[in-house]
């Protein structure tokens, strides 16, 4: 039995999270951390870490990136693993968080579906194939209240490409000069609209031919369902840096 628990417990991916594990017998959401108290919750409840008081095995993330701080410092105080999803972090806080996996272990994603994963993989094998001769734009869609832009996944696939284009340049916005596209660019554009819950577009336009692979998520329960997977594997790990592909090669 894996004992989690589980910050942003009352936000939309939190409850996506509870829900998915009720169906399960291998884990149970012990706890939950958010500013905001969860409804008809059967957890113990702390709207911060400095007020938790609970011995589990796992904590879950999908919060907000200013919780970095005392969750980390929680975590490393009880040698407790992280499943970091949350997105939106800066480069100080990725810096903090690869520091923080020298004292435990920790699974940082963008994105816990196996599909997006795959999408992944196969953009930057297209790269590798198809080289400086095609341009690549990459489109991320989601519902009007996300808070960051572009998307974690976005810049996982743009990160992806870019081990094989290694002269890579992102660019979020051309309308504020006039050029012609440079051949290492690799666009990226937001969509923010309605309950989009997450669209992901890779686009390969050469001459003559144009290749696109997409990715659409119809529920969050993709996303919950992976984090719970992710929560198992990381129990009893070394301290560390995982992600989504030291799970998969562990099934």
């Amino acid at each position: 039995m894996t004992n989690i628990i589980m910050t942003g417990c009352s936000g939309k991916m939190g409850a996506s999270i509870i829900a998915a594990a009720a169906n399960r017998n291998d884990l149970k959401i012990t706890a939950g951390v958010d500013l905001v108290a969860p409804k008809n919750a059967d957890f113990i409840y702390a709207p911060s870490f400095s007020e938790l008081e609970c011995d589990a095995d796992v904590i879950v993330d999908f919060s907000n990136p200013a919780v970095l701080d005392s969750m980390l410092a929680y975590a490393a105080a009880h040698k407790m693993p992280v499943v970091i999803c949350t997105t939106g972090y800066s480069d100080e806080q990725k810096k903090q968080i690869n520091e923080a996996s020298k004292q435990i272990p920790i699974f940082y994603s963008g994105n816990m579906s196996l599909g997006i994963n795959l999408i992944i993989e196969l953009a930057k094998r297209a790269a590798a194939v198809f080289g400086e001769g095609f341009d690549i734009e990459i489109v991320e869609q989601h519902h009007n209240q996300k808070l960051d832009a572009p998307s974690g996944t976005a810049l996982m696939i743009a990160d992806a490409v870019s081990q094989v284009r290694t002269d890579a340049e992102y660019v979020y916005d051309r309308h504020s000069y006039r050029k012609k596209r440079g051949k290492n660019e690799i666009g990226i554009h937001s969509v923010r609209g309605g309950n989009i819950v997450g669209e992901h577009e890779v686009i390969f336009a050469g001459q003559d031919e144009i290749l696109t692979i997409s990715h659409s998520a119809r529920s969050k329960t993709v996303f919950a369902v992976g984090a719970l997977n992710a929560a198992v594997f990381l129990k009893g790990k070394e301290p560390g840096m995982y992600n989504m592909s030291d799970l998969l090669q562990s099934v």
